[in-house]
């Protein structure tokens, strides 16, 4: 299942702060919630509990659940690259996670949530599925009537915007579209996440 529970404390489970808005909260309270947090010694966890650690850090930076990564993992395993780093390129293919990328959306989840309402459309045609994957190529915009909406007129603003663009996109904010370059790559996707504990936790 999907984590629906508050996102900060899942960033100060995860050890990283997972959303912007997280950013601020996690710089106060750096250590895990509950009751014994602050005596909680990460570095002293066991190579399982380190490993799956990464393997949730990937699952809650996307927000997927367990049986999709699964099934992602699968995908990668017949991938000709190295497992790691298909796995990281196919979760940064999926739609919701372009719309986070490029600037459309605050958070992952709320990425989502303008997929599964029917804002967005890819080549012209209304898709609400997040796991949609993206080819390179392809045209991702928001939907003409739901422009004038308050998210994606702040949005037209940049007020979600990384600093950078992703070098696998291009983004026009004022038209609300972007389309994906060229399928992303490792070295160019910045999750902070070991992506070779992951492998090491599936392939046990």
């Amino acid at each position: 299942m999907r984590y629906t529970g508050p996102k900060v404390r899942l960033s100060r489970r995860a050890g990283l702060p997972l959303t912007r808005k997280a950013v601020r909260y996690f710089e106060k309270r750096p250590y895990p919630p509950g009751e014994h947090g602050r005596k909680t010694n990460r570095r002293a966890a066991g190579d399982y509990s380190l490993r799956r650690m990464e393997k949730q850090k990937l699952r809650w930076y996307y927000d997927v659940s367990e049986r999709q990564m699964r099934r992602y993992w699968d995908l990668a395993l017949r991938s000709p690259g190295r497992s790691g780093g298909e796995l990281v390129s196919l979760l940064e293919s999926r739609l919701a996670s372009l719309v986070l990328r490029s600037g459309l959306a605050p958070s992952i989840y709320a990425a989502r949530q303008y997929v599964t309402h029917g804002h967005i459309a890819v080549d012209g045609r209304k898709v609400d599925i997040p796991s949609y994957l993206v080819r390179p190529g392809q045209i991702v915009t928001v939907r003409q009537k739901s422009r004038s909406m308050q998210p994606f007129v702040a949005a037209a603003e940049g007020a979600y915007a990384d600093q950078i663009t992703a070098p696998y996109l291009d983004v026009n904010l004022d038209e609300l579209t972007f389309t994906l370059l060229s399928r992303p790559e490792r070295p160019q996707v910045p999750v902070l996440v070991d992506e070779q504990l992951v492998v090491e936790h599936y392939s046990r």
